[in-house]
């Protein structure tokens, strides 16, 4: 027996033994995705114990170092792990900024006390953290931002305002950009972790038309954080930023915009509500129209795992916008045809006579029309694929 045998006949038994039932089942809604954090309200405490096994084995990280509280493994043990989870269809233990963003570039920019301080906190869901980027006037030109942070003694001083901040009203820290030197655009630019947990910090939901809200506004007066928060540079953050915002464009996509969570498949959907024939969904023409998406989403799959192996290996590039843009596209034609599935179901907005399901899944086409802002607009994306990834020239 091969060592890779050994381990997922070791990996198979531990996930028998520890994977609590209802964590093999799939998520009907974004409410049940766990986040982590300091506010973290656990509705199954089978989640918060699925939480600390996986997290206290590393597994929420399986790729980083045991040294920052990972698992260590190689590519291939990873790659193992993740086969023998989807085959007890397991739900992700933790959804987390820190985990698919803040992390990667703690263990390429930070000091080593940095890592030790804020990496295994991350891998056990100990803080849950959003991102500063956009500003009411820097959204498509990040670089503009005017965020300013002053170093006072041993505190940065930060005044400024963030807009379209995912989560920032339960989050527990920030990693942020601020301007650290006015007299230059890109290289005046520094990367901050900030308390959320202070007086200077305010939030404010944006309601989207969905009835949710995920983005916030947030408000820093006179915000403070110690000198040794600062990752990488003084100046140095646009470099951090770019590499960032890769990550992000690669896993906001694989987590299908909800988390990560494994969904109720479509054409089991389609099946209950358009009944069968000879096995097969009751609708000829919807039965094309899924049977074409789902061939789609297994392209998309293979291409997301490769994009997630490249940047394991530290092969981030910037063809992560192309998944960005098709997983945004993927998840509002899902949920649509959804709609068409369902019918009248998907009509209301509130009432006895339609199912939980059927108002998550209006909410949720309503909430998907977002998918084309978040990580980086659709335009933007596009703009990087044509420059970046095919070389094409700007328009003279």
């Amino acid at each position: 027996m091969s060592d890779l045998e050994a381990f997922r006949g070791e990996t198979r038994a531990w996930l028998e033994e520890n994977c609590p039932p209802t964590m093999r089942t799939p998520m009907t809604s974004e409410d049940e995705t766990v986040w982590g954090g300091r506010r973290e309200k656990y509705t199954n405490p089978e989640a918060k114990l699925w939480l600390d096994r996986m997290g206290g084995k590393g597994w929420t990280a399986p790729n980083w170092p045991k040294e920052y509280g990972g698992g260590g493994l190689s590519k291939e043990e990873a790659k193992v792990l993740g086969q023998e989870l989807g085959r007890i269809g397991a739900r992700p233990a933790l959804a987390s900024f820190g985990l698919w963003m803040l992390g990667p570039v703690l263990l390429e920019y930070a000091t080593e006390e940095q890592k030790q301080r804020f990496l295994p906190q991350i891998v056990r869901g100990e803080i849950r953290w959003c991102q500063g980027y956009s500003e009411p006037g820097a959204g498509s030109d990040l670089a503009g931002l005017q965020t300013r942070a002053v170093l006072d003694g041993d505190e940065w001083v930060i005044n400024g305002q963030k807009v379209w901040t995912s989560f920032a009203d339960m989050a527990d820290c920030i990693f942020c950009l601020v301007r650290t030197d006015t007299s230059t655009k890109h290289e005046g630019i520094s990367f901050l972790l900030i308390d959320m947990d202070q007086s200077g910090v305010t939030t404010k939901p944006i309601k989207l038309i969905s009835g949710s809200s995920p983005f916030c506004e947030t408000f820093l007066d006179d915000a403070k954080t110690p000198k040794d928060n600062l990752i990488g540079r003084e100046n140095g953050g646009w470099e951090i930023a770019k590499k960032l915002l890769m990550h992000e464009r690669t896993n906001i996509s694989s987590g299908g915009f909800g988390g990560g969570g494994r969904m109720t498949p479509i054409e089991a959907v389609a099946k209950e509500y358009l009944g069968e024939v000879d096995g097969r969904i009751g609708d000829a023409v919807l039965r094309d129209k899924i049977v074409a998406h789902k061939m789609r989403e297994r392209a998309f799959g293979l291409t997301v795992k490769r994009s997630q192996a490249e940047a394991k290996a530290g092969e981030v590039s910037p063809a992560s916008s192309i998944i960005k843009y098709i997983a945004a596209e993927m998840n509002k034609s899902r949920l649509e045809m959804l709609f068409e599935v369902m019918g009248l179901q998907t009509l209301g907005w509130e009432g006895d006579y339609f199912s939980d399901f059927g108002l998550g899944t209006t909410r949720g086409m309503l909430r998907s029309k977002a998918n084309s802002i978040e990580g980086g607009t659709s335009e933007i994306n596009l703009n990087v694929v044509a420059k970046r990834v095919l070389g094409l020239r700007d328009h003279q």
